[in-house]
């Protein structure tokens, strides 16, 4: 259309209620100081650990749609209705979907995305998890393209469709100086059971598709002392080192349940010096996993657990990733399957 009409033809593409768009996506930062340091005046939000959607209405039509853009409008009827109730009659909004427990808790992850990915027997998943709308950004509005405005003015347009219960919860931060609020909205964002919280430039435009330095996400790190119970010879790049470790916590009973695997974190010193210290601890090989004497403790990071049929415990790490070896803790050491779980209440078995 540019090079058969010239640039007036830009105009015709827009954002479009009913045709989505890539989402903004967030940096990350190692500390809400870190964070408002960056951005200065911003806007403090929970994070919530559900399914992001983009709702697209027009009129009596709702068209619900995931990050990577799939229509998922079927398999989620209580969104749909939830937004036929707000005021606008014809928007684009950016939020979440969460399965809350009867506390207004967030239930687990992986109930969420089970639910969400959930196509057979719709209305029994429903009632089984039911799922809320968390908004937290307007794009379009009655036929207004926001996406340059703003965050700031933006967020004025949701709030003025949006009731507080759908919105999500946040904190105006006028700065470093202001850092006690921050943190504070932080601490009580996790006692909420919410992963941590998006730190956002009041003036910063909508960046469809992009991972913009404007948002800055801040989590806090989960970290476990496993046992490598056995190790996976690499590829590619890898062949000939011991890459991803099978990682195990302790039992009451002195032995070990697996917990799941990593690759990740791992430098080049590192992979050489576990394959020669696994392969001294190493009591069988099949040519694909070596196995070893359950001696070596290694510190993980972690970004929560989900529940799992696959192994022991009925429990698997999510995002592991290795930050160091521990040769300075003895196995006895490492973290047991019942403070992991005493820990995340919402994934015990």
């Amino acid at each position: 259309a540019l090079l058969t009409e010239g640039p007036p033809a830009l105009e015709r593409f827009r954002l479009t209620v009913g045709r989505p768009v890539l989402p903004m996506l967030a940096h990350s930062a190692s500390s809400v100081a870190e964070a408002v340091g960056k951005l200065g005046v911003c806007a403090v939000e929970e994070k919530l650990d559900g399914i992001r959607v983009q709702v697209h209405r027009d009129g009596g039509t709702v068209r619900l749609y995931t990050r990577t853009l799939d229509d998922i409008t079927d398999r989620l009827p209580e969104v749909t209705a939830a937004a036929l109730e707000l005021r606008g009659e014809r928007f684009v909004l950016d939020g979440e979907v969460i399965a809350f427990d009867a506390d207004g808790r967030p239930r687990s992850f992986q109930e969420t995305a089970g639910r969400v990915g959930s196509r057979v027997d719709v209305a029994t998943a429903a009632e089984a998890v039911p799922v809320s709308p968390v908004f937290f950004d307007a794009l379009s509005v009655d036929g207004r393209d926001l996406l340059d405005l703003p965050f700031a003015e933006r967020h004025a347009e949701l709030a003025r469709l949006v009731p507080g219960p759908m919105r999500v919860r946040r904190a105006l931060v006028s700065g470093p100086d202001d850092l006690p609020a921050a943190e504070e909205f932080l601490a009580g964002t996790l006692a909420r059971g919410h992963e941590g919280v998006v730190v956002k430039d009041l003036g910063a435009p909508y960046s469809a598709g992009r991972r913009g330095a404007s948002w800055l996400k801040v989590k806090p790190v989960h970290t476990l002392d496993l046992v490598v119970l056995a190790a996976e010879w690499g590829h590619g790049r890898r062949t000939g080192k011991l890459s991803n470790l099978h990682l195990g916590a302790r039992r009451e009973d002195g032995s070990y349940a697996m917990l799941g695997k990593t690759f990740k974190g791992m430098t080049d010193a590192m992979l050489a010096w576990q394959t020669g210290r696994l392969r001294e601890l190493a009591v069988s090989d099949n040519g694909h996993v070596v196995t070893v004497r359950p001696e070596l403790v290694v510190e993980i990071a972690y970004d929560g657990l989900q529940r799992s049929t696959r192994y022991p415990a009925g429990v698997t790490l999510r995002f592991a990733r290795v930050i160091r070896y521990r040769e300075d803790k003895r196995p006895q050491d490492a973290d047991t399957v019942e403070t992991l779980l005493a820990a995340h209440p919402e994934v015990r078995p």
